[in-house]
């Protein structure tokens, strides 16, 4: 129980308020239910006339300091109250009495439902309230976190995590804490009841219930262990539907329907067995609890049986009734305390999950103390080295940009062109050297004021499923439709813009799955312009594109390109021939650079991977 406590301490304390009204209103539900099962015994009494006893008033003579005074309080109010019963009975009859005691009965029922009600209200905003939490915590994490944790994560498995372990959460954790605020609060004043009543009768319930506790918890660990497993496993699933979704344009394409089939039912059914063992698991807590609670019944029949037949019995029969009432009471609270602890190890094991995203670190972040970072004359990559994991990607790279320049970047694929780029907004940190912004190193300014520096035009156009507008203004705050507009007119897409349903407020669909390869791109460009950076990286924004967008597109980039220094990543070398720098890479090194002509009459690696294009 003790990671149940810590989750607790994370998620909980912004709720204490309703986790004080919970425990308060669980505390006087216990007390009027005691109340009302005490009137079992003058019922019982009137019914088979079995007390005989006289019974005198009693004053209170009460002292707070004195321990005496405390210990006699029960036995002077159920004097007190006996007194009162016999004396009803005396003047108005059994009859009457019997009336009366069932409407005091009703009374505190109802104000022990009532309480009862208002214990699980205020568990509600606590339940609800930390799942919200978990929630944003994880989605928050997702956005802070490095590109390099999610290259090494399925992104799946990411959703399983936010959608199923979440869900995990609420089902076992959090449904389990109104159980676990109510039901030890039930057992401890149901305990302190029967302690009052016949303390030789209650050790045995002392004895028993924590050799219940030891089986149950036992059992509970395994369960934790196999819970971990199944969402593991529920995350692949994911992780494969993710993929089909993905792909299913290539899965018909090469007729694979089978193959993929066949490896999601694999993985499926894997699923389904460890699910399967996890449920027979759970639900044997009922059955076990069950058999201990009938056990530890019969136990307390034989000895209370035993006590009332001594000569020196310390209880009489109604009373053990009542005891047993009461007993009986404390059970169901004992076995949903199990079943919670059940419920915890599940949860639990969603959690360890979850943390993997909220507790990752992140090595991309803001300095203590940051520097003002503008750009007014050159970009530089001092001795650049980097790798991702073992082998260098970049290997000494030294390169100035100087502003108003357009640099293009060239090479075979691997040569390390994507991630030269990618170092200079920090989605990555260099392992070794340095860039620097007029002298500023990148690493000592705010991520959110070097990033405001760029604007990033990927081959593959990121939009999202929302309207027009706000995908071209996606990032600029508070931005106007008339600059929308200017922008979608500079990037060539004002037009379709305009024929589409809405105009600006249509919808463009999942990842813009309503417009073609070409429209993407230019609405990708519209929000690069309405950023207005100094600093431009375009990674082949036409390379994927047929002849007409082609054209569109480079027109609507050209237009971008004006008065800003601009990094290119190309693959057709035709588009950057006009380039003001040229540096070629070539396995993390840069081997040539300079301009068009003058790496032509090198005759060198440029050369060759013109003739290659037959450019």
């Amino acid at each position: 129980m003790k990671d149940f406590f810590q989750v607790l301490l994370r998620f909980v304390p912004p709720y204490k308020k309703y986790v004080v009204l919970s425990i308060i209103f669980n505390i006087l539900s216990a007390l009027l239910n005691l109340v009302s099962f005490a009137l079992i015994i003058p019922i019982l009494n009137i019914l088979f006339k079995i007390d005989t006893e006289t019974y005198v008033f009693q004053e209170w003579n009460f002292s707070f300091l004195s321990f005496e005074s405390w210990k006699s309080i029960p036995e002077l109010v159920k004097n007190n109250f006996f007194w009162y019963v016999s004396d009803l009975i005396n003047t108005r009859g059994g009859s009457f009495t019997l009336i009366m005691l069932g409407v005091f009965l009703v009374s505190a029922t109802f104000f022990k439902v009532a309480t009862m009600y208002l214990a699980f209200y205020t568990m509600i905003p606590i339940r609800t309230g930390v799942v919200r939490d978990v929630r944003n915590q994880i989605n928050r994490k997702i956005t802070q976190l490095p590109l390099g944790f999610f290259s090494e994560e399925r992104k799946g498995d990411i959703l399983a995590r936010i959608s199923g372990d979440v869900n995990e959460i609420e089902a076992s954790i959090m449904s389990s804490l109104d159980m676990l605020f109510k039901n030890p609060i039930l057992i401890i004043i149901y305990l302190i009841g029967m302690l009052v009543i016949s303390w030789q009768l209650t050790i045995f319930v002392l004895i028993l219930l924590p050799l219940a506790g030891y089986v149950m918890g036992q059992v509970g660990k395994k369960l934790k262990r196999r819970s971990f497993e199944g969402q593991q496993q529920w995350g692949l699933l994911m992780s494969q539907v993710e993929e089909t979704l993905s792909g299913l344009r290539v899965i018909k394409a090469f007729n694979a329907e089978k193959k993929i089939q066949e490896r999601f039912e694999k993985n499926n059914d894997l699923f389904r067995k460890i699910t399967h063992r996890i449920f027979r698991r759970q639900q044997m807590a009922h059955p076990m609890s069950e058999f201990l609670g009938t056990l530890t019944i019969a136990i307390v029949l034989w000895y209370g049986g035993s006590l009332i037949l001594s000569d020196n019995s310390t209880i009489d029969a109604s009373t053990f009734i009542y005891y047993l009432v009461i007993f009986y009471s404390i059970i169901n609270p004992a076995k949903d305390l199990s079943k919670s602890a059940y419920s915890i190890q599940k949860g639990l094991a969603s959690i360890e999950r979850v943390d993997k995203i909220l507790k990752a670190e992140s090595n991309i972040v803001d300095p203590v103390e940051p520097k003002p970072i503008h750009f007014g004359k050159v970009i530089s990559y001092n001795n650049v080295w980097f790798k991702y994991q073992n082998d260098w990607v970049l290997k000494g790279i030294n390169l100035d940009i100087r502003k108003g320049q357009t640099v293009a970047l060239v090479g075979q694929s691997g040569s390390g062109k994507s991630t030269m780029v990618d170092l200079l907004p920090r989605f990555y940190d260099v392992v070794q050297g340095s860039i620097t912004i007029d002298g500023v190193d990148i690493r000592d300014a705010r991520l959110f004021d070097l990033r405001s520096l760029m604007g990033i035009v990927n081959q593959e156009a990121i939009l999202f499923n929302d309207t027009f507008f706000n995908n071209i203004a996606f990032g600029v705050k508070d931005a106007t439709l008339e600059q929308v507009k200017e922008a979608a007119k500079i990037a060539n897409a004002h037009e379709f813009i305009m024929a589409s349903e809405h105009g600006y407020e249509t919808n463009i669909g999942d990842r813009g799955g309503k417009l073609s390869g070409g429209q993407r791109q230019r609405i990708s460009i519209a929000r690069a312009i309405l950023k207005n950076p100094p600093i431009l990286i375009l990674d082949e924004a036409t390379s994927a594109l047929d002849t007409e967008s082609e054209r569109l597109v480079q027109d609507a980039l050209e237009n971008l390109m004006k008065n800003r220094t601009t990094i290119v990543i190309a693959h057709r070398l035709s588009t950057i021939r006009d380039a003001d720098l040229i540096c070629v890479l070539h396995e993390g090194e840069i081997v040539e650079q300079g301009k068009h002509a003058d790496l032509l009459a090198l005759n060198g690696y440029y050369k060759h991977l013109c003739d290659m294009q037959k450019f």
